[in-house]
């Protein structure tokens, strides 16, 4: 099960559409309007990965061999996935990041629909078989994460 959560460890700081804030100065500077599209969409992201860090610290940890908690785990993880998705897809955007945030919603919802799947396997070892598919589907989402935080002036998340 520890394969599973380090992978799904990653899909925390990627699943809410990320990597919230580096202290980093923004790679452009944002207008106003972009500016406050910028604040909205991190405050969504931050919120949504301090969930998910704490559903895959739990399943990187004392889940980790715990079949009914682990599912409970990637249950949670997938609703918090569909939960960003939902906030994002309303929030007031330019036009041009709209397009952005429209492709991340739909990456982030198949990658939820794999997480979903996983929260429904009926044995340990299933889990660790799921973990390539699960660890495939954070690509996407890492693609349209940089290009919606390029498109609001964000630096890109930090990674690692």
């Amino acid at each position: 099960m520890r394969a599973v959560g380090v992978t799904a460890a990653g899909l925390a700081v990627l699943a809410a559409g990320c990597g919230c804030g580096s202290g980093r100065p923004a790679a452009v500077p944002p207008s106003p309007g972009r500016g406050a599209a910028a604040a909205r969409y991190l405050a969504i992201a931050s919120e949504g990965n301090r969930h998910l860090e704490a559903d895959f610290d739990r399943l990187d940890g004392r889940d980790r061999a715990r079949l009914d908690a682990a599912r409970a785990d990637l249950r949670d993880a997938a609703a918090t996935e569909r939960l960003f998705d939902r906030r994002l897809a309303a929030l007031a955007l330019p036009p041009e990041t709209r397009t952005l945030a429209a492709r991340l919603v739909a990456a982030n919802e198949a990658r939820a629909d794999l997480t979903a799947t996983a929260a429904g396997v009926p044995t340990l070892a299933g889990l660790r078989a799921d973990e390539r598919r699960l660890t495939a589907a954070n690509a996407p989402v890492e693609t349209q994460v940089r290009a919606i935080r390029g498109s609001l002036g964000l630096p890109p998340p930090e990674t690692g």
